[in-house]
């Protein structure tokens, strides 16, 4: 008999009920359990793992249930259907254990959260061999999580309190940093045992995440130490305690040891809290080894600051070195002056491998150690414990040793070993002997390791496919450092012998892979996806193989990989609604390869299928619903659907918003205004700005980026500072933002002028976008190891220019201008050592600089001056007068001292440039030097008379080597290219930028080599890169629309305003947003209004352009709709209406 209309009528009122509760009427805890549980379990689903069947379920949970009077009598509250209902919440989950039903789920409550029996639970999970184990792992992680939290973990034994522990270390590592969640008490054993845990997930963990665990460590120790409480926030739940007083002495011996890698964290108040005797202590009878690698150079230093200074520190050099080892990448920050034995210097390089690259004092510190490592009398095993530092021997130093010394040291070393071209050249000269083109054996090409990237091509040519195939891992080294003329050179001597182009394919590694044309990809004839396997494909190899493979009745997103960069909107429109799911999740294991243009046609193929399932889709959304949305996608929800979000989605729209990587985003895209406003309303949640905690700003991840500074100005002044600190890590801020942004600093931290170490380290990069305020820095003593340190992330000119002046004493060239001839004097003369600090910074020496460098000096650093563009005409003329003076007239210049010499053969006269011994091996190092044409055409002569060689007897492999400097051809000579050679070579050349005469030639040849531009395919188009700027009006209106977002970008700004302007609508739309925002102002200029409409929402990755966001005049937090008010009355209307009806 079927239920009555009322019946039915009042369920849908009690489900409505259920639905509106918002996750803050639930019990905290189970509800943060359970979605920890749900994001774990789905990286099992996502790994393929099997899952549990009732006979392993069974075994963990039995006995799990409470005592009968802790559960009321009710027996069915056993975690067992509460894991069975998580699993389900996964949907589609195949081969699952039968279904329980859904509200079986909200049956858990805070107390069956019990640290009884949970312990034998988790051993006997741990028993478990079932590859399905990883579900019932991924349950009890955060099911450990939230009991350690509770009073009764008091009472439990050590053993079983490690077996939650460790139990619960899969939730760290899984963890946002703003919901690194710890109890709020932690003392003696808890704590020693909390931070072992921690400690041993410090190398997983993000930067934010470690910040916040050593936060939370000194407050425990305050806490249990002090009896005061750091946090100022007015929810805090130590309030009852009084605040610690900054200038508390709070880091013992003891705290340091306990803090382990989490050191990096400290700040510099937080060292001077501690006294020298304390410093001593920890350093000498230190027990952890994993002491962190400090970011602060101003931290580690006052670290080591205390034992250096120790009464018996004398007496303990061997001591103090030995502790260094001990306490690893504190080592990084070693004086460089420390007198150490060869031994010691043997223990202690090795711990200075992971140190910062782009620090000279490490580099320092490290020949230092390399030349009292080589003082020991037996050299041959000093070479053997060089290591890696082996690339820190100079090329007079290498000729000592024989090259069968040299091969074993290479047989250590794996392929991520960088030489100088000197070092390559003496190395290979030393084992090969002075015949350029001698022929090898395989066996001894891969015993030259990584130094055969300093092989001729020629050599090259002669290796055969059966014997290198043999051996990938040899091949892998040795192809690491090779340029692509080398690369292209092997690969053809490969095929010179009958090979099976298949396997040759599948076996190449990563290095070698980019030189397989499409011609020879075709030919390989690469069936499924699996053969390429974990593969790193080139644009266009990965849209030959997404076309080649696609089955568009059975379309297969999974495991894509790379391949993921090819695949077109037309392919991701041909997804049935049933499989899009399947498809968004395939896509979302490897979001990195996802094109903008191609995540925004999922994204809107994704939405409108969600849609499809119930109206007002998004204003009803679950919180299960908006975790199946992957980071990537959901960054493209319109700002319309961001606005309809219900607030019970906000925990799960805060978590995904912080791993979302918002680069993925157009710049321009309306959605990223929206974004920034919904969250805001999600932490503020109807409250002022002026509330907010460090807290709430955390939960913001990587879109505090975002934040305008007028929204910023409203936050209470921790918080504030709490969100200039992390936007100091931000890898690109809003150009408009900046201007204000650097007013706020100033008011909030001063003039630069007075800044302490901390707050430079602390602000990082944000100074360094404004001109005026980097340079009021003063180079005071401790500010150029800060420099150094933020090098590594922050990519500006202006800090190169500051770093140069704290290296040199300069001033700036504003100052400089200002000297009088008297004062000229006061620069630094370039030394060696200067000049091998300074590296691409040497381009801001004055001319007048550089003439003042010694011939000896000019010999010994060449190289290193050669490897940068940038020099003025000035300076080019002086280096050069250097250079003649240094090895003779141009005439008499070798080939050695030409390929020295790098991008200084740049100041070369037309005249000198043909005689120069140039050969077509040398011309790829110095092909990015930025030669006018009119060089390039003289230099080409001078190759071609060097090698005697003319353009009809250049192979692939050669115009590879070619490379920029093809742009040097003459029309006539153009034409004479093979056909066949460009096919294969052009994919290795598609970076050149010709003129647009040379490049209309050169079309003229792809033409020829890949048929009539209206057929060419989305790999032909990306194959061609820049070549494609040679078409004219009507080639390029013949392409494809479909093919446009597969454009090269840097080939947009190349082709003339008025051959830009014949474009369709429909191909300006499809040019997607990066190559959208090449467009010069000349090619914009030449559109129609139409034109522009078109191009606009191909910048800002829409159907429709969109107006630029205006920032709101308001004060307070973003204005609030009735949605809450709506999810509120709904119910209650529901209610009211069924009591009218019964």
């Amino acid at each position: 008999m079927a239920p009555k209309g009322g019946t039915i009528f009042f369920l849908l009122i009690v489900a409505c009920v259920v639905s509106s509760l918002k996750p803050d009427d639930m019990p905290g805890d189970v509800q943060a359990f359970k979605d920890m549980a749900r994001r774990l379990m789905k990286k099992c689903k996502k790994k393929g793992d099997p899952v549990p069947q009732m006979t392993l379920l069974n075994t963990v949970f039995v006995d799990s249930e409470l005592p009968l009077k802790e559960t009321n009598g009710d027996q069915s509250k056993s975690f067992l259907p509460t894991f069975l209902s998580v699993l389900h919440s996964l949907s589609p989950v195949k081969n699952s254990p039968g279904r329980v039903p859904l509200d079986d789920m909200d049956k858990m409550t805070n107390k069956m959260l019990n640290c009884r029996n949970l312990a034998n639970m988790i051993k006997r999970m741990k028993n478990s061999s079932e590859p399905s184990a990883c579900y019932t792992k991924a349950f009890m992680a955060p099911l450990s999580w939230v009991t350690l939290k509770k009073k009764c973990v008091n009472n439990m034994s050590s053993d079983d309190y490690d077996t939650l522990l460790s139990a619960a270390k899969p939730v760290v590592l899984d963890m946002p940093s703003s919901s690194v969640n710890l109890p709020d008490i932690a003392v003696g054993r808890d704590l020693m045992k909390w931070m072992g845990m921690l400690r041993s997930a410090y190398g997983v963990m993000s930067a934010e995440q470690r910040t916040r665990v050593l936060k939370w460590a000194k407050a425990q120790i305050l806490q249990n130490n002090f009896n005061c409480t750091t946090n100022q926030s007015p929810d805090s739940k130590s309030t009852h305690m009084k605040p610690c007083k900054r200038s508390q002495k709070w880091m013992s011996s003891g705290a340091l040891d306990e803090l382990g890698p989490f050191l990096s964290s400290l700040t510099t108040k937080d060292v001077d809290s501690s006294t020298r005797e304390k410093l001593c202590e920890f350093f000498f009878s230190v027990h952890n080894n994993d002491s962190g690698s400090s970011k602060r150079p101003t931290v580690a230093k006052g670290i080591l600051q205390g034992p250096q200074e120790c009464p018996t520190c004398a007496e303990k050099s061997a001591d103090y070195v030995d502790n260094l080892l001990r306490l690893s990448p504190l080592a990084c920050y070693c004086p460089t002056n420390q007198n150490v034995t060869p031994d010691l210097s043997r223990k202690l390089l090795p711990q200075l491998a992971h140190c910062d690259v782009n620090n000279f004092r490490i580099k320092k510190l490290k020949k230092n150690l390399v030349n009292s490592l080589m003082s020991n009398s037996n050299a041959s095993q000093a070479l053997q414990d060089l290591g890696s530092s082996v690339t820190l021997l100079s090329p007079k130093q290498l000729s000592r040793f024989a090259c069968n010394d040299i091969k074993e040291v290479l047989k250590k070393l794996g392929s991520n070993v960088e030489w100088t071209r000197s070092q390559l050249r003496t190395l290979v000269k030393k084992c090969l002997g002075d015949k350029k083109c001698k022929e090898v054996s395989v066996k001894e090409l891969m015993d030259l390791g990584s130094i055969a990237g300093g092989l001729p091509r020629c050599v090259l040519k002669h290796v055969r496919a059966q014997q290198i195939l043999s051996d990938i891992e040899g091949l892998k080294k040795i192809s690491k450092g090779m340029r692509k003329g080398q690369l292209k050179a092997m690969l053809q001597g490969v095929l010179s012998e009958d090979v099976d182009l298949s396997e040759l394919v599948q076996k190449l590694p990563d290095s070698l892979l980019p030189s397989v044309s499409l011609k020879l990809l075709e030919k390989a004839n690469i069936s499924s996806l699996d053969q390429l396997k974990n593969k790193t494909l080139t644009p266009a190899q990965a849209a030959f193989l997404a076309r080649k493979t696609f089955n568009q009745k059975k379309p297969l997103f999974r495991k894509l990989h790379s391949v993921l960069q090819g695949i077109t909107c037309k392919m991701i429109d041909k997804v049935v609604d049933s499989e899009v799911q399947d498809m968004v999740q395939d896509i979302a294991e490897t979001p990195q390869w996802l094109p903008k243009v191609q995540a925004g046609c999922a994204a809107r193929k994704l939405f409108a299928t969600l849609e499809k399932t119930r109206v007002d889709y998004f204003k009803t959304i679950t919180k299960e619903e908006m975790d199946d949305i992957p980071p990537i996608l959901l960054l493209r929800l319109p700002p319309g659907k961001l606005k309809d979000l219900p607030d019970s989605v906000c925990p799960v729209f805060l978590e995904k918003m912080q791993v979302a990587n918002l680069s993925s985003l157009p710049l321009r895209s309306p959605s990223r205004p929206a974004i920034i406003k919904r969250a805001l309303l999600c932490i503020a949640n109807g409250k002022d700005l002026s509330v907010l905690t460090t807290e709430d700003v955390f939960k913001l991840g990587p879109l505090v980026c975002e934040l305008p500074p007028s929204q910023l100005r409203l936050m209470a002044p921790y918080a504030r500072n709490a969100s200039l600190e992390a936007m100091a890590s931000c890898q690109q801020i809003p150009r408009r933002h900046i201007a204000d942004l650097m007013k706020l600093i100033i008011e909030n931290y001063g003039n630069s002028s007075d800044w302490s170490a901390e707050t430079l380290e602390s602000l990082g990069c944000l100074l360094f976008f404004d001109n005026k305020a980097s340079s009021a820095l003063p180079c005071k003593p401790w500010v150029k190891d800060v420099l150094y340190s933020l090098m590594s992330s922050c990519k500006l000119r202006t800090l190169e220019k500051k770093l140069f002046e704290c290296t040199t004493n300069t001033a700036s060239n504003a100052a400089r201008r200002k000297r009088t001839v008297r004062n000229t004097m006061d620069a630094k003369v370039p030394t060696a050592e200067l000049i091998e600090e300074l590296q691409s910074r040497n381009v801001f020496w004055t001319h007048a600089d550089l003439e003042k460098i010694p011939v000896d000096t000019f010999v010994t650093t060449v190289e290193t001056l050669g490897d940068f563009l940038d020099y003025s005409q000035d300076q080019l003329a002086v280096l050069i007068d250097k250079a003649i003076e240094a090895f003779g007239p141009v005439s008499q210049m070798t080939e050695s001292e030409v390929t020295q010499l790098g991008c200084i053969t740049q100041g070369f006269s037309a005249k000198d440039l043909p005689t120069l011994p140039f050969s077509l091996d040398s011309l790829e190092d110095i092909s990015h030097c930025g030669w006018t044409e009119s060089q390039m055409e003289v230099v080409w002569m001078g190759v071609a008379r060097y090698d005697n060689i003319t353009v009809q007897q250049l192979g692939a492999a050669d115009l590879v080597s070619l490379n920029q400097f093809i742009c040097g051809l003459s029309s006539n000579e153009i034409n004479q290219i093979n056909v066949d050679a460009f096919k294969e070579a052009v994919g290795s050349i598609n970076d050149i930028q010709c003129s647009a005469k040379v490049a209309q030639q050169l079309k003229n040849i792809a033409v020829s080599a890949f048929g009539s531009p209206s057929t060419w395919t989305e790999a032909e188009v990306s194959d061609l890169g820049n070549i494609i700027a040679g078409l004219n009006a009507t080639d390029l209106a013949s392409l494809n629309p479909s093919v446009f977002s597969f454009l090269r970008s840097s080939s947009i700004p190349l082709i003339p305003p008025n051959d830009f302007a014949a474009l369709t609508d429909d191909h300006l739309r499809a040019l997607g947003p990066d190559n959208a925002a090449m467009v010069t102002s000349e090619q914009w200029a030449a559109l129609t209004e139409e034109q522009r409409y078109a191009l606009d929402s191909a910048v800002t990755g829409t159907r429709d352009p969109a107006p630029e966001p205006v920032q709101s005049s308001q004060s307070g937090a973003p204005s609030l709709d009735v949605e809450g008010i709506s999810s509120f009355m709904k119910p209650l209307l529901f209610l009211v209406l069924s009591f009218l009806l019964l």
